[in-house]
């Protein structure tokens, strides 16, 4: 991991732009305590999950960021393969040209479709935010507990199962979930909190619905809201905040 550019916000948090390997990514810190203060301890680490594009997202990232700083957390993310400025996939672009075509038809994404643009990208992305989680928690003022919140929810189911760190996350029903990926959610026993807009014209709500009942947590919550796929109400976002307040400190 290699630090590129660093700048205090207007509210004390610490941005720090990295690079690990080839890929992008952000680390957002809490404003330090004064000198004056007793040492604190290590802050807790959430991922910051994202469909992908860092710099188109990252108005809401920061946002994100600086609400979670304001609890103690730090946060990090990365980019995803094949967004921004990532090398493409050929399989992949070909997916998300299938993808379009059958949404502008009114036609239902048909589960190839959904395989080919998920499966490929949960199997190269899952073990890079574990190398990120890796660079991450020796840094100094950075320690667990770790939460995972956001992205790509078979993203974030991936990690749920495979990545003892992790130990609750948020997860947002907005995203397309392959059919073998609800014997993986069966799985998952971290707590969960599940967001999920009623009226998201991008998404499959029986699926997330289905997806959310397959989730093996004995701790899982579903907070639904009327609205599409960026309409999600501050109260909800409140809401996933305190989850993460409850089960990383």
């Amino acid at each position: 991991m290699h630090f590129t550019s660093e700048q205090r916000l207007d509210d004390g948090v610490l941005e720090r732009e990295f690079t690990l390997g080839e890929i992008p990514g952000i680390l957002w810190t809490p404003p330090s305590p004064s000198p004056s203060a007793a040492a604190s301890a290590p802050a807790p680490l959430i991922l910051l999950g994202h469909p992908g594009g860092l710099q188109k997202m990252y108005p809401r990232l920061v946002a994100r960021a600086r609400h979670a700083a304001a609890d103690g957390f730090a946060t990090a993310t990365i980019e995803l393969p094949g967004s921004g400025d990532r090398p493409r996939s050929a399989v992949a672009e070909q997916a998300r040209a299938d993808l379009r075509r059958a949404l502008a038809a009114g036609e239902p994404v048909g589960g190839d479709i959904v395989d080919r643009l998920v499966l490929p990208l949960v199997d190269q992305a899952v073990p890079e935010w574990q190398a990120a989680l890796d660079a991450l928690l020796p840094l100094p003022g950075i320690g667990g507990p770790v939460g995972y919140s956001g992205g790509v929810i078979a993203i974030g189911t991936r990690l749920a199962v495979v990545e003892p760190r992790i130990k609750a996350a948020v997860l947002f029903a907005g995203s397309f979930v392959p059919a073998v990926m609800f014997e993986e959610a069966r799985r998952v026993t971290i707590p969960l909190h599940v967001l999920l807009q009623w009226d998201d014209e991008g998404n499959d709500r029986q699926a997330a619905l289905d997806l959310f009942d397959a989730f093996g947590s004995k701790e899982k919550t579903l907070h639904a809201n009327l609205g599409g796929h960026t309409g999600v109400p501050q109260f909800a976002g409140d809401a996933a905040a305190q989850f993460f307040v409850r089960h990383l400190t």
